[in-house]
């Protein structure tokens, strides 16, 4: 029998992207003689995409959702999807085009090669600002100075793995996930291909600045301690400056000069010190949360319905064992 690739496709708020992002897959997988099926993640949109999902899962047996019972972010559906889909080999693209599914047969090629993680590189990224260029440059060179596994830059979630990859990553069950520095954490076999990023095919973009931000949080907690021996840094630094401050007035009433307290010197130290302490504050706090969120050993996500899976028991891991009934 002919190896099976999944492909894994979260969707959230895609009613204008729904179709054709199916309609393009398809294309790709038959005329490439693949053997595969699709598994669409349906992220709590609560517009038409969940119902051009299931029309399109009426008349093809190939295509499964499952169906968020509300929001929980793209990087938890791409979990969702990972835990469901049934392949040899998983690839995981996202539903607005921007990483052409044109791609994929070469992710395959590489994986029959023997590579267990091919991931796909973007040398070039049309129809986006220099702000969000400039951001995603630094993005990763501030990622990989603060985390203490390599994350290759200029990469995104569009990759392949290999089903031993998905077997040991059902296993990880923190859930502010990192799906990219999950697969380096990983490790295995893993090379890439490098592919033209096109514009979005319509709608707009799910990771504002906001998200950015709190996304490249995720990354640099789940797998750095950095943070936290910066603020032990700092602190020692505060110190030495304090002594420094203390040797300078020692001298000073030594020497018969007068030290004249001033109104500028004293709010610069009280401001500086103070920034020190809340900025340690918060990142230990940062720290503290996600310890917290942990202990409440909630499920990863809900999910509302499973369509096209059948009688087939998918039932993964205990993150997924609260399952609305239909």
């Amino acid at each position: 029998m002919r190896e099976l690739i999944s492909i894994v496709v979260p969707m959230y708020f895609e009613e204008e992207v729904a179709q054709e992002c199916y309609n393009r897959l398809k294309i790709v997988m038959d005329e490439n003689y693949i053997n595969y099926e699709f598994v669409f993640v349906n992220d709590g949109s609560t517009d038409r995409t969940m119902e051009i999902l299931s029309n399109i899962s009426s008349f093809d047996p190939q295509v499964k959702i499952v169906n968020f019972a509300r929001n929980f972010g793209h990087q938890t559906a791409v979990t969702a999807g990972i835990d469901y889909a049934s392949g040899d080999a998983i690839v995981i693209i996202d539903a607005d085009l921007q990483d052409p599914p044109e791609v994929i047969p070469e992710l395959i090629g590489k994986w029959q090669d023997g590579f267990e993680v091919v991931y796909a590189k973007r040398k070039k990224r049309v129809g986006e600002t220099k702000f969000k260029l400039l951001t995603a440059k630094y993005f990763y060179k501030f990622l990989n100075y603060m985390s203490d596994i390599d994350i290759p830059k200029d990469t995104g979630d569009f990759r392949l793995i290999d089903r031993k990859v998905a077997d040991v990553f059902k296993q990880m069950t923190e859930r502010n996930r990192f799906v990219r520095g999950m697969f380096s954490w990983i490790g295995f076999k893993q090379t890439f291909i490098e592919y033209e990023r096109d514009e979005r095919f319509a709608g707009e973009t799910k990771y504002p600045l906001k998200k950015m931000i709190r996304f490249a949080s995720d990354g640099i907690v789940a797998f750095s301690t950095k943070p936290l021996k910066l603020v032990m840094s700092l602190g020692f630094f505060s110190v030495l400056i304090s002594f420094g401050v203390l040797v300078y007035t020692i001298l000073v009433k030594l020497f018969g000069h007068e030290v004249e307290a001033g109104w500028a010197s004293i709010m610069v130290a009280i401001t500086f010190f103070s920034g020190i302490q809340l900025l340690g504050m918060g990142i230990v706090g940062e720290y503290i949360a996600r310890i917290y969120d942990e202990s409440k050993n909630r499920p990863i996500y809900v999910v509302k319905e499973t369509v096209g899976f059948g009688d087939r028991s998918h039932e993964p891991l205990s993150r997924t064992k609260v399952e609305a009934e239909n």
